[in-house]
């Protein structure tokens, strides 16, 4: 019974508001998911840069010193990349002016236990072990500006309470997934992208269905193509909320086993699994709210 809560600001104007308004709608989900929570945020200001990549690591002690990670990342990088590294709440970002997969291939060497959490130019993920509201409160959440914000609060049933189980799953530049659900068939789908060298870092299963999603978008599928053969491949019960740098998109099991409801109006698409976390967003009064179809692939574009 996890509780989803995503934002998509089509305004501008309301960007200084997004962490405000989506710490707002994660309260009102707590009780869905109370062991775990983690958050994924757009374009906020002090977490990402155009024309950096950033990486998100779990955890805030990553065994060195901050110094040191910055030293060893300079020594890997061109003298141009001017690695970054800081600890916001219980996650560690590091930035640098190179391609994700170079900065990925860097961060490993100099802190092979590290788990990459998030990465992309446009996105921070940010998770951890909990009461929701204290994770958000400790990454500072509620100050945070942005185009979009994604947050989930965990009822933990098919893998541990871990921070690592917590979603989202970010496993592509800019794509995340949360997951409100189980998919009765991972293990077989985990086996099969495994066999196409595909790597995990969790025995979740929507770290499964994360997986799968980018690999059909690196096989040329568009979000919502993506989506729908996932749903021929997946089974289960499932709503399920992924957010690209410019994109979001939200799709239910065909039985729409899994609450889901949508308010969208010219200023913001929201989606959560209850409509209370809806109901204090700026004119709300007069947006169009419904229930997602089941089986459909809802998607909008900023």
């Amino acid at each position: 019974m996890c509780g989803i809560a995503a934002l998509q600001l089509r305004n501008p104007s309301l960007h200084p508001e997004m962490g405000s308004l989506l710490s707002s709608m994660m309260c009102q989900i707590v009780d869905r998911g109370p062991d775990s929570a983690g958050l994924a945020v757009y374009d906020t200001p002090g977490l990402v840069s155009k024309g950096t990549s950033t990486l998100s690591l779990l955890g805030k002690d990553q065994g060195l010193p901050l110094g040191e990670i910055t030293e060893s990342l300079e020594s890997l990088l061109s003298p141009s990349a001017t690695p970054a590294v800081r600890v916001v709440g219980d996650t560690t970002l590091v930035s640098a002016a190179v391609g994700t997969d170079l900065l990925v291939k860097a961060v490993r060497e100099t802190l092979p236990g590290s788990t990459v959490i998030g990465r992309g130019e446009h996105v921070a993920v940010m998770k951890s072990v909990g009461h929701p509201m204290h994770i958000a409160a400790e990454h500072g959440l509620e100050a945070m500006a942005g185009s979009q914000g994604l947050s989930h609060t965990r009822m933990a049933t098919e893998s541990a309470v871990t921070a690592g189980g917590s979603h989202p799953f970010s496993v592509a530049d800019d794509l995340c997934l949360v997951h409100n659900g189980s998919f009765s068939n991972h293990a077989t789908i985990r086996r099969e992208l495994k066999r196409e060298g595909v790597v995990f870092d969790s025995d979740n299963d929507t770290e499964v269905g994360a997986r799968y999603i980018a690999s059909r978008l690196q096989q040329g599928d568009d979000l919502e193509t993506a989506l729908i053969n996932l749903g021929k491949v997946f089974d289960g019960f499932y709503t399920l909320v992924v957010t690209t740098a410019d994109s979001m998109a939200v799709v239910r099991d065909p039985i729409a086993c899994k609450p889901a409801i949508i308010a969208e109006t010219e200023d913001y698409v929201a989606m959560a699994s209850e409509y209370r976390a809806l109901a204090s967003l700026p004119g709300i009064e007069t947006a169009r709210i419904f229930e997602p179809e089941p089986g459909k692939v809802y998607t909008w574009s900023l």
